[in-house]
């Protein structure tokens, strides 16, 4: 394992209360101290005081945020922190996903259905990869980190180090890596796969976007090129190269025909339960049809739909044995005690949403046993429950402006303590904070056009404008509607996809659009400095989106701007409004003292604008976008030349059978063609 020492690498000192919570934190953890919380206000730095705790202590890191728009933040503003060091994103990699499910009262079966992300898969796949092979990794993870992903120790024990002078035939090293799960293909390599060309062999790695070419000589690896999987630019004439399985569940070919024996154990132990609780015909004939044939499946090649659920047989895991996680891959010491830091950030809502997954997974799955779609073993295919999450995590910190029940009673022990960082360095001062009504009164127009009399002037002024609604429907019409009203309007919530909400919120700092709607996922930690305006609708009405917490997480919004402020529309003060006022007016009190006694101007915070994914775009689609910068002026000038002439480019790609460019030329041409200019063209007949 490459040992390499965590280091920050920016001029930035720490300043404010950050020198005095850094300090306290370290030697909390120095100490033994298993549960610590800072309690920084929005805008304090409580990235850059944990990133300075990690210099200090030096251990492998996981940070957990509670959605994936606030992990792809973390992880950038981490990577700009340690540039040198292995920080990886890890979160779930389905785009689209609708898990099994039976619905009894209605007799519906829902069939699992999902669309997997390979570019999230493969940081994934780096995630694990670092963890195994360095010690200065820091991995920002959303709760996708509690769910099964295979052993470690398995994976560890599959993974090859290629060198030249290896003694393999090309067949044997084409069979070596179908057992390591990698796919053979004639056509493009995609992460995952290799090719045979030759006397040579072609190989992507899960966590690279480079090719490696072996070639043989007999019974030899006699050289090894590491290439550009676009371009095919020669990077390297490499000496040696570690390649890891393309799958995190990794059987060996025993382990699966026991595993195999002990579902077919399982399923007659099922089947007679069944027949002694009453024939249950149905079920019965179900469930046998279904692991009959998934068994089958297994056994000729190894795999099968729905995989996942026979698990605990393949791990070798007994009945409610808790499955191996992204936490298993991070350093233990001999006793087997956890040997890393965790940071749980935002963690009044991040460790709720822990605790819940358990039960909602559990209670999906044993109405799937009882009624025959899934045998017994099907419910430990499931995430950690809070038990055990605990013990799996060490020394913690929590990261938050509004501690919850969890960390209160934590901080009540002796092996604890809550850490204050209320002054920001940047001296600005929670923002003002105004009290409207909701409903239209007198010569007052209501919420909805006093906000847009609000925003137009903040907009006209150069900055942004955020807002919260109380649904997602409410987001989506309040757009549209702003929109028809002339504000350049997007919404975001959770039904937008992750790397299409991390693209939103970049293009509203870079002033793409000037208003932001959104419901809950405004609220924590998004950081915005753009932001003068932020405008809660409704902030009267009960339920958890407009609780003390929920309400002073939103405020924060505009705290990072000298100019910020935030109007609250209320047609009566709740008891959530009033903390939130007397809580944000309390914070105010405290830096404007601090600042008066260091003569501190405030200043808004200015951050350079940069996207995590950026980094999740495949070089095809980097190199597109290269083309098309250069092509888009000749389309203008001349649309049907220059779709002739890239048509044509294209065709010659594929006569020569360099599907990688001609990929590329296709992608370039659909983007050139808008709708409209798709019509004329096919009339035409030149598309």
């Amino acid at each position: 394992m490459l040992d390499k020492k965590f280091e920050i690498a920016t001029d930035k000192t720490p300043a404010g209360d950050q020198p005095q919570a850094i300090e306290k934190l370290t030697n909390g953890i120095n100490a033994g101290m298993q549960h610590q919380t800072l309690l920084g206000v929005t805008g304090s730095g409580k990235t850059f005081t944990a990133a300075n705790i990690i210099q200090n202590i030096q251990k492998p890191t996981l940070v957990i945020a509670h959605n994936k728009t606030l992990a792809a933040q973390l992880a950038q503003e981490y990577k700009d922190f340690f540039p040198n060091n292995e920080v990886h994103y890890f979160v779930s990699y389905y785009d689209y996903y609708q898990p099994e499910a039976y619905v009894a009262t209605s007799d519906t079966y829902i069939e699992k259905e999902s669309q997997i992300n390979e570019e999230i898969d493969r940081l994934r796949h780096a995630s694990t990869q670092a963890l195994l092979t360095r010690s200065d990794v820091i991995i920002v993870a959303s709760v996708s980190c509690i769910y099964g992903l295979g052993s470690p120790e398995q994976y560890m024990k599959v993974h090859k180090k290629i060198e030249r002078g290896f003694q393999t035939t090309r067949a044997d090293m084409l069979r070596m890596l179908v057992s390591m799960y990698f796919n053979r293909t004639n056509a493009d390599l995609t992460p995952g796969m290799f090719r045979a060309v030759g006397n040579t062999v072609e190989v992507m790695p899960t966590n690279e976007r480079v090719i490696y070419r072996m070639g043989f000589s007999g019974n030899e690896v006699t050289s090894i090129t590491k290439i550009d999987a676009i371009s095919r630019r020669i990077i390297e004439e490499a000496d040696v190269f570690f390649l890891f399985p393309a799958k995190h569940f990794v059987t060996p070919e025993e382990e699966r025909k026991r595993a195999i024996s002990d579902i077919q154990d399982e399923l007659k132990e099922q089947l007679a339960k069944f027949k002694k609780e009453g024939g249950k015909l149905l079920e019965s004939e179900r469930l046998k049809r279904r692991t009959d044939h998934d068994v089958a499946l297994m056994r000729e090649v190894g795999f099968c739909s729905g995989i996942e659920n026979y698990s605990r047989h393949f791990d070798g895991r007994k009945s409610g044995e808790a499955p191996f996680t992204l936490l298993s891959y991070f350093p233990h010491k001999a006793d087997g005690t956890p040997d890393f830091l965790t940071i749980i950030d935002e963690s009044h809502v991040s460790v709720p949403q822990i605790g819940g997954m358990y039960a909602a997974d559990r209670s999906r799955k044993i109405n799937l046993v009882d009624f025959g779609f899934r045998l017994p073993s099907a419910v430990d295919n499931r995430p950690l429950n809070f038990q055990e999450f605990e013990t799996r995590i060490g020394q913690t910190i929590y990261t938050t402006a509004t501690p919850g029940k969890y960390e209160l009673e934590k901080a009540e022990h002796k092996d604890s303590q809550i850490v204050e960082q209320i002054i920001r360095p940047t001296g600005l001062i929670d923002p003002e904070i105004d009290m409207r009504p909701v409903s239209e009164k007198g010569n007052y127009p209501g919420q909805i056009k006093d906000f847009i009399d609000e925003a137009g002037r903040i907009i006209k002024g150069g900055a942004r404008v955020l807002t919260t609604t109380l649904t997602k429907k409410m987001a989506e019409d309040l757009a549209d509607f702003l929109e028809e009203k002339g504000i350049k309007t997007k919404y975001i919530h959770s039904d937008v996809d992750t790397l299409e909400r991390i693209d939103i919120l970049t293009d509203f700092r870079k002033g793409v659009f000037d208003c932001l709607v959104g419901v809950n996922l405004l609220r924590e930690g998004l950081d915005l400095p753009e932001v003068e305006l932020v405008a809660i609708l409704d902030a009267d009405k009960a339920g958890f989106l407009r609780s003390e917490t929920a309400l002073i997480q939103t405020i924060g919004r505009a705290a990072r701007n000298v100019n910020g402020r935030v109007i609250l529309y209320a047609d009566e003060m709740t008891n959530a409004l009033t903390y939130a006022v007397e809580e944000t007016n309390r914070r105010r009190e405290i830096q404007i003292a601090y600042n008066k006694e260091h003569g501190i101007t405030p200043i808004s915070i200015t951050k350079e604008i940069k996207s995590i994914a950026d980094q999740l775009r495949t070089k095809h689609d980097e190199t597109v976008e290269t083309l098309l910068t250069v092509d888009m002026e000749l389309y203008k000038k001349n649309p049907q030349k220059t779709l002739k002439e890239k048509r044509k480019q294209m065709e010659a790609a594929v006569a020569i059978l360099d599907f990688e460019t001609a990929a590329i030329l296709r992608d370039e041409i659909d983007y050139l063609l808008t709708s409209e200019t798709k019509k004329k063209i096919k009339k035409k007949g030149i598309y």
